[in-house]
């Protein structure tokens, strides 16, 4: 059980819980960008879990998101082939929208995709 990457992943909504909702949008996006980004680092974190308890050590882990793009279809696929899709989504909703661009300020669509993750972290035991 990934629990790490659920740690993280509960912190990223603690971080959401800083900011007032407005509209049904969050009112800080500083807050939100954080959050998207801690719940992306979840996911990472989840991964990592998973390819050390198949014998990795943590200096083989991926560096980048291109590294866990290889991990994910060297170990991963063979149980779940959709896991790549999934990250390549998670990827684009949190690291890019969420975090880096801070594009994403709808309630639920941001609560929309900490589901996405929570689910992606529950295939990855």
């Amino acid at each position: 059980m990934p629990k790490e990457a659920l740690r993280y992943l509960q912190n990223a909504k603690e971080i959401l819980s800083k900011t007032q909702i407005e509209d049904n949008r969050y009112a800080d996006i500083k807050y939100v960008q954080e959050a998207c980004g801690t719940a992306y680092f979840a996911i990472l974190k989840a991964i990592d879990e998973y390819l050390i308890n198949k014998g990795l050590t943590k200096k083989e882990l991926p560096k980048s998101v291109d590294g866990y793009r290889d991990m994910l279809k060297k170990y991963l696929s063979i149980h779940n082939g959709k896991l790549s899709k999934e990250f390549e989504a998670l990827y684009e909703e949190l690291h890019i929208a969420g975090y880096y661009r801070g594009n994403l300020t709808h309630t639920d669509v941001v609560k929309a995709v900490f589901k996405s993750a929570k689910t992606f972290i529950d295939k990855i035991k």
